[in-house]
């Protein structure tokens, strides 16, 4: 049985190993052998480099362990639940650290009952992780609109509009060739010349 750590931070700008020292002491619980994988990818994306390469590597029996799980998973409920699927598919074992129910295996009744019980716990955690996350977005648009903050987006390139519609007007050229004469994809060509 292998020990698989997964530590995750959604930015460069964050330390995505700022828990892998006490995550490695934690697992000498479970076995010698960890293997540690760490990104910086966001939660709310299901596919992710170093969590797919966790779930390819992993095998029958293998222990995932977490330091909580929104650092696992930040996803929507549906995604969550492919997410568990895989997970279940490779018959690994979720432990999180700050969630001591998961700690621990019984047999019997009371094992069956703390699989439940962890299983309920891991989604509203879940759940609370992808509501957090959109509140903090919430928060983050409301303080840019109170500030008067406006972004700009995208200006237009007027000198490749002015030619495309010089070259349009000429009937001489299909809007694929215009837009290849011009440096635009085909539909800036379609946009400009409405």
């Amino acid at each position: 049985m292998t020990v698989r750590i997964y530590v995750r931070a959604s930015t460069k700008d964050q330390d995505a190993t700022r828990a892998l020292a006490d995550l490695v002491t934690f697992s000498t619980r479970y076995g010698d052998t960890s293997v540690d994988y760490v990104e910086h990818f966001s939660g709310t994306k299901l596919d992710r480099p170093a969590l797919a390469k966790l779930l390819n590597d992993a095998e029958q029996g293998d222990i995932l362990l977490v330091e909580s799980v929104d650092r696992l998973s930040r996803l929507s409920q549906d995604d969550f639940a492919i997410l568990k699927q895989r997970i279940k598919d490779k018959g690994l074992r979720l432990v999180v650290a700050d969630l001591p129910t998961t700690h621990t295996v019984s047999e019997g009744m009371t094992g069956g009952i703390l699989r439940v019980i962890n299983d309920m716990l891991i989604d509203l955690l879940a759940t609370m992780a992808k509501l957090d996350n959109d509140k903090r977005r919430e928060r983050i648009k409301q303080g840019l609109a109170n500030s008067g903050y406006k972004p700009s987006g995208k200006k237009a390139n007027t000198v490749k509009h002015k030619r495309i519609l010089e070259l349009y007007s000429q009937n001489t050229m299909t809007k694929d060739e215009i837009a290849k004469a011009v440096g635009v994809g085909v539909a800036t060509v379609y946009r400009v010349i409405r």
